[in-house]
């Protein structure tokens, strides 16, 4: 992964509702969900919610689906772990580490 592709996905999240919006995404999993159920169970209005899922999706941060009539909105599990393996490439400088290389990542989505 580039480094400017890590400032851009690092950059969509340092934006509290955007955080809370992919933190969502990442507890749903592979389901996802639809925006009408983002907008309510976050709060706000529907133009605001489409405002941030553009910036995540324009990060990499996140897929959508059309299902029938709706939009099912995914987190990309494969761009966040490679954000957190550019984070933690060449730590404890080359001495063994004391975390496991893939304890950041998402192997179950």
């Amino acid at each position: 992964m580039e480094e400017s592709e890590v400032v851009k996905a690092l950059a969509a999240l340092a934006q509290p509702v955007r955080l809370q919006l992919f933190r969502a995404l990442v507890v749903t999993g592979r389901q996802g969900m639809t925006p009408g159920t983002m907008a309510e169970g976050l709060g706000i209005s529907a133009s605001a919610l489409s405002f941030h899922l553009k910036e995540l999706a324009n990060a990499g941060l996140v897929t959508q689906e059309r299902a029938s009539r709706n939009l099912i909105y995914r987190a990309a599990f494969d761009r966040m772990n490679g954000v957190l393996r550019y984070l933690t490439d060449n730590c404890c400088q080359g001495e063994q580490c004391a975390v496991e290389p893939a304890a950041g990542a998402c192997r179950t989505c």
